[in-house]
């Protein structure tokens, strides 16, 4: 197969990167990447220990004072400069995103990396707009203003679907607004949140500001967010984590900032343009091997078109170009395990028994047959309440239902736990308003099903956790809000007080 990106020399001191050095970690315990294109072993490092976290903990502590002391402007021009090196490495990046993850060159090159040089910059702007309310004498004795304070030790847990770009969304808006973090990313995919915080050095970020931890989930990301030093945590990644998650960090009273699972609905209402549905809905569903939470799963498409659709859908996926990742050809890469196109297989054997696989539900063969690659997969007759309608496979997997009238299309858009994205296809633009307000998502797409921009913000409804990322909204989740009051009157004894002591 293709170009490999180089790993072992670059990272021969270890995978964690606390106050600003790269060293081993001391569990005892090693873990290997693999290749998910081959089989093959990339690189074998030391997990990190619950002594290594305390270790980034307390250097994230230290490093504190001053950096959420600088100015709005020199926070803002150490992120410029960090966007810098970012473009100056990007390759770099891509090779090393596709090597860990799986991920189409084309993706990694055109997408992840981009999305996450942006985001560098936009957050370098946003740095100098941490903005409270305007003075003013709302008591009329009193002038009030709001100030937005740092919070401390931010501790993160990122995913592995997307390494670089999570571990930007983590980190970006934490130290814009002057924390700093000691952030743990998935086992599986450590590189590029590594290389991340090597750029920010050098950019010139302080030591301590940017700490990663690479351990396992139930040693070092639980220690992590249970830490006493800890004052916020932000995760990204099943609910079901989540939820233990959450119990940790409520325990210990931590600010929490839950981005999870979902399972999102692709509304066709009869009056959409076909092709441009069917497009999206290919598009949408296979992005990064569909192992992206706002992925288009569940696809209701009204009875007129129903038909037509799952044709031309299906006619799309088969045209999909499986390949080695590091050919600028390929369509879709592996999963990024075998155990996750495995267990990708397993909802689709069990939906045979009650659906119909119309095309792909199979792991191909010959030169792939060493990968995780899983054929791209469109699945009809489901019911509402079947697994693979209401679970989240996380995997290149595509169910469409048929629906009548529009009530009930918005009903099963909504009909699931999850809450983080969703899309409406219609021409009527009163049909898309009513289901942009009825549709129960954090984001609601029109005509179109992925896009992301950093001036907006993500995040979801209900079992789909809380909280923002990107977007000035990100800083109501890393910032205090402090209210200031000032008397205006220099009177000894004010007039309020005679309600506690005392007569007019």
């Amino acid at each position: 197969m293709g170009n490999r990106f180089q790993v072992k020399d670059r990272f021969a001191d270890g995978a964690q990167y606390i106050d600003g050095q790269l060293r081993p970690g001391t569990s005892g315990r090693s873990h290997t990447i693999v290749d998910p294109a081959t089989g093959g072993q990339v690189l074998t490092y030391e997990l990190a220990s619950t002594a290594d976290v305390d270790d980034a903990v307390a250097a994230a502590k230290r490093a504190f004072p001053a950096w959420s002391a600088a100015t709005p402007g020199e926070r803002s021009d150490a992120l410029h400069r960090l966007a810098a090196v970012l473009t100056e490495q990007a390759e770099d990046f891509a090779h090393a995103e596709s090597l860990q993850c799986g991920k189409p060159i084309k993706l990694s090159t055109e997408f992840d990396v981009p999305g996450t040089i942006d985001n560098t910059a936009f957050f370098a702007g946003a740095a100098r707009h941490l903005q409270g309310q305007a003075a003013a004498e709302y008591s009329g004795d009193h002038t009030s203003y709001v100030r937005r304070e740092a919070i401390g030790v931010v501790g993160s847990i990122a995913p592995w679907n997307y390494p670089l770009q999570m571990a930007a969304w983590k980190i970006l808006p934490a130290i814009a607004a002057g924390n700093t973090i000691v952030l743990k990313p998935a086992e599986l995919t450590p590189l590029t949140s590594l290389m991340f915080a090597q750029a920010a050095k050098e950019a010139g970020l302080p030591d301590g500001v940017i700490n990663i931890v690479t351990g396992a989930g139930r040693d070092a990301g639980e220690h992590l967010v249970g830490h006493p030093d800890v004052v916020m945590t932000s995760f990204t990644g099943s609910t079901a984590v989540g939820k233990r998650v959450a119990e940790i960090a409520t325990a210990t009273v931590k600010r929490l900032h839950l981005e999870l699972g979902g399972k999102a609905p692709f509304v066709v209402f009869d009056d959409a343009d076909l092709e441009a549905a069917a497009h999206g809905a290919v598009a949408a569903s296979l992005i990064n091997t569909g192992q992206d939470c706002t992925a288009a799963t569940r696809a209701y498409v009204q009875r007129p078109l129903h038909d037509a659709f799952v044709a031309r859908v299906a006619a799309l996926m088969e045209s999909v170009r499986l390949g080695d990742p590091f050919d600028t050809a390929t369509d879709l890469g592996p999963l990024v395990s075998h155990a996750q196109r495995d267990r990708v297989a397993d909802f689709v054997e069990r939906a045979r028994t009650y659906a119909t696989v119309v095309t792909g539900g199979e792991v191909p063969g010959g030169e792939l047959e060493e990968g995780a690659y899983y054929r791209p997969t469109l699945i009809t007759g489901a019911a509402q309440d079947s697994e693979v309608v209401q679970s989240e496979i996380f995997g290149p997997v595509l169910v469409v239902l048929p629906f009548d009238t529009d009530d009930e299309g918005i009903a099963l858009a909504n009909d699931t736990p999850y809450g983080l994205a969703a899309s409406a296809w219609s021409r009527d633009v009163y049909r898309a308003n009513r289901a942009t307000r009825e549709i129960k998502a954090g984001c609601v797409w029109v005509n179109d099903h992925i896009p992301i921009i950093s001036e907006m913000p993500h995040g979801g409804y209900k079992a789909s956790g809380f909280g923002k990322d990107m977007s000035l909204y990100s800083f109501e989740e890393y910032t205090q809000v402090k209210h200031v009051m000032y008397d205006n009157t220099a009177v000894a004894a004010k007039d309020w007080h005679r309600t506690i002591f005392g007569d007019r």
